[in-house]
């Protein structure tokens, strides 16, 4: 076999490596999200001693008193159930398109708009709801996540 041919033969075979292992990390189900940079990971366990709702992420932990206020005020509007700022959004189920949380069925998670200071629309802040009781704050429209431990 020629340089050329062995170059080329080498070649390929990292392509076609490269692109199985492409399809087997797509076709995998539920990627660990990135960490949100410059946020304090917690340890995923209250002050109360029980576990955070959704710690089991692999997202860092943030206690609710360490968000803008604001999230804290939504938080509130979540737990007696309005009535919200844009009701027609708030509330509205998240796809999670981008797959930053964790993989579930259609409906499971539910979005609320975090009002921003000096925005004259809903800004890139929202706090999204788990049918499983865990809490998910992003400040840059769902480019990153944290778990938010509502208990602080």
């Amino acid at each position: 076999m020629t340089p050329h041919k062995r170059i080329l033969a080498g070649l390929l075979g990292l392509i076609a490596l490269v692109l199985v292992v492409w399809l087997v990390r797509g076709q995998g189900g539920d990627p660990k999200p990135a960490p949100t940079s410059g946020a304090v990971v917690g340890t995923g366990t209250s002050a109360a001693g029980g576990r955070v709702p959704g710690a089991d992420s692999g997202l860092p932990v943030k206690p609710l008193t360490q968000l803008p206020k604001e999230a804290g005020q939504t938080w509130h509007l979540i737990e007696r159930g309005g009535p919200f700022p844009y009701p027609e959004k708030d509330g509205s189920v998240f796809g999670n398109f981008e797959r930053r949380l964790p993989s579930r069925n259609s409906g499971y998670y539910k979005e609320y708009t975090v009002p921003t200071p000096g925005e004259r629309d809903r800004g890139a802040r929202r706090l999204v709801a788990g049918g499983g009781g865990e809490v998910y704050y992003t400040g840059d429209h769902y480019g990153s996540f944290v778990v938010v431990d509502t208990k602080h």
